[in-house]
This record gives C-alpha cells, structure tokens and sequence, in this order.
C-alpha cells in the first residue's frame, strides 16, 4: 500500500502516547477527584496512580491508547488537542470501567503489574467503582463546552451499546463447545471483538472528530480506522494471553489458555485441518472445565502454534491494521495528526505488552 502522504516524520509512537497522557493526566485527576473517596481510591489504583493526584506508580500505567486517539482524531479533523481533552477524559473513565468490571468476569487477579481492584478491594467495591465510573463518564462529556456535547454523548451511547454486547457474547461463547456446529467460528469472534474492543477505540478516534464539529464523513472514517485498530489490538492481547512474558505484561504465563478461554489464536487452530487441532480439542474439552495446569497449558500453547493459530493471529492483526489504514485514506485529514496515528498503528500491533 502507497503511504500516506505527511509533511513531517512523525515522533516516536511512544512519545506521541506519552504526549498526549501529559495533556489529559491533570483533567482526568480532576475528574477522578470528583468520586466519592473511596471510588476515586480504587479508581486511581485501576489507573495506575498512586494516588487521586494523578501521580503514576512506575511500571503500572497503561498506555493511552483510547485518550491518544482521541486528541489526534481532534487534531486530525483540524481541531485542536485541548478541546477534545473532555472526551479524553470519558473514554479512559469508560475504559477504566469496562476493565474493572471484565476482571470480575473473567476472574482476571493481576492488570499492569498488580492485583485487580477486585482482588485488593472485593468484588462488590470493584462494581461499584466501575459503576461510577460510566455515570462519571457521561457527565464529563454532558457538561463539555463548546456547542458538540450533545452529538459527543450520542456518540458514546452508540459506543456502550456495543461494548456491552461484545460482553455478553464473549461470556455466552464460554458455554459453546470446542468442537462441532455450536463451536464457536472466528468470524463470530472477529464480529465479537469488535463489539468489545473495536467499538472503544473507534469512539475513540470518532469523538475527538466529534468534539472538533467535523462531517460525517470524517467522524466515520476515524471511527472506522479505529475499530479496526481495535480487533488488531485484541488479535494481539490474544497472542499476548498465551506466549506474553508475565514479566512485560504483569500476567500469568499461559494465562488465557489455563482459563480454557476462547481467543482467536485458540479458534483459528482448531478451524483447521490439522492433526493438532485434534490434539488441542481433546485436551480443551476434557475434565469439569476446571483451569488446566501449567503442563497442560503449555502443552496447548504447543498445540496452538503447530495449528497455525499463532500465525493466523499474526496475519488477522495486519489485516485490520491495513484496513484502519485505508479508512484514513477516505478522507483529507490535517497532515501532522495523520502522521501520527500511522506512527502508532504498527506500534500497537507490534507490541509486547
């Protein structure tokens, strides 16, 4: 594919990500703060702050993917970073959400190298938080200045809608079977990411376009480029879930295949021919369901590659990653933001953690 055209080499895709926390860090604090105390407590704590300030505990902070693509969706459009730092501010708020409560679900014990808020806090606490986090969410983007706050809210609503379904569908594909016509295809959860996954980062990208009173068209193309962005990003969580380093990603060795879980490493193995997606099958469905243990985990994890599911992943991320790339071609964009959103696509796709 011809690159885009840009009129200056973009920063590094971590100084870009580093930027962008840097503008967003003292509003979403501010907006953290507003909490009752133990909220705030335990949202700093899923945030990776060591306190309501805003000061990052080393090691522990995520990326900003979602608040990044929403400054530079802005910027994008021809808008400028610090009026989109609102919806910055309710995308992480929402992000921060749908973590602590898919940690409960997925009965996740450790995220950026510490226990889960549920974990260190207790289930109904982590609920809650996460509860008033998405009220705190919407508020922040109701009260946005400027004349776009009620497009943004709509905006995000569409958004939750989709992200809740992802939810449900990846919950319900637990209880499918591993094998035969109820099994769980990878189309189904390439349509499920990109409900739970997709639908965040394209909020993402879109809202920032929103907030600077771009088109449509405009607006979709962004939202378009970042969910793709999105089921790229989990392709590679995927991968990162059975053969991630705990050290660099804060989780346990082979954690997802452990948990029996199905990812899309997992399933596009056993949508193949081979004889060890046979193998792999027989030892997922075997026993109460119960978590397998550390020789059967890496025994799948075996499995799985000499399926071909590690590749397919591989080649399932690039995919998406050309596609995010061709929305940003359907429209004229200020050259400098495009920069760098190109900067951070293969970045994120080509992650360790």
């Amino acid at each position: 594919m011809t690159p885009l055209p840009v009129t200056h080499q973009a920063p590094a895709a971590p100084q870009i990500l580093a930027r962008c926390r840097d503008l967003v860090r003292p509003a979403l604090a501010q907006a953290v703060r507003q909490l009752h105390p133990w909220h705030a407590e335990m949202a700093a704590f899923a945030v990776g702050w060591d306190a309501t300030d805003g000061s990052p505990v080393p090691g522990s902070q995520g990326k900003g993917v979602r608040q990044a693509l929403t400054l530079l969706g802005a910027e994008a459009a021809g808008g400028a970073a610090d009026e989109a730092v609102v919806g910055a501010v309710a995308v992480e708020l929402i992000h921060v959400f749908s973590l602590l409560h898919d940690d409960i679900m997925d009965g996740g014990e450790t995220r950026r190298q510490r226990a889960t808020v549920w974990k260190t806090y207790g289930t109904g606490p982590a609920i809650l938080a996460g509860d008033a986090l998405f009220a705190l969410a919407v508020q922040t983007l109701a009260d946005a200045p400027g004349g776009h706050s009620a497009a943004a809210v709509r905006h995000l609503a569409g958004t939750l809608t989709d992200l809740v379904r992802g939810q449900a569908e990846d919950l319900l594909f637990e209880s499918r079977p591993w094998t035969g016509p109820e099994a769980v295809q990878p189309h189904e959860y390439r349509c499920m990411t990109g409900h739970k996954t997709g639908a965040l980062l394209g909020c993402a990208a879109g809202l920032g376009a929103v907030l600077a009173g771009a088109p449509a068209t405009t607006v979709d193309a962004l939202a378009g480029a970042g969910r793709h962005l999105g089921v790229a990003f989990q392709a590679v969580d995927d991968l990162l879930g059975i053969w991630g380093d705990p050290q660099v990603t804060g989780k346990t060795v082979h954690n997802d295949l452990r948990r029996r879980k199905k990812t899309y490493p997992v399933l596009a193995a056993l949508a193949t021919n081979h004889t060890a997606a046979l193998h792999l099958a027989g030892l997922l469905g075997t026993g109460t369901g119960a978590p397998l243990d550390a020789a059967s985990a890496r025994r799948a994890a075996d499995l799985v590659e000499e399926a071909g599911g590690r590749s397919a992943t591989l080649a399932e991320a690039h995919r998406h990653l050309d596609s995010a790339r061709r929305s940003l071609e359907a429209v004229a964009l200020a050259p400098d933001a495009l920069g760098e959103i190109l900067a951070l696509l293969p970045f994120l796709v080509d992650r360790t953690m």
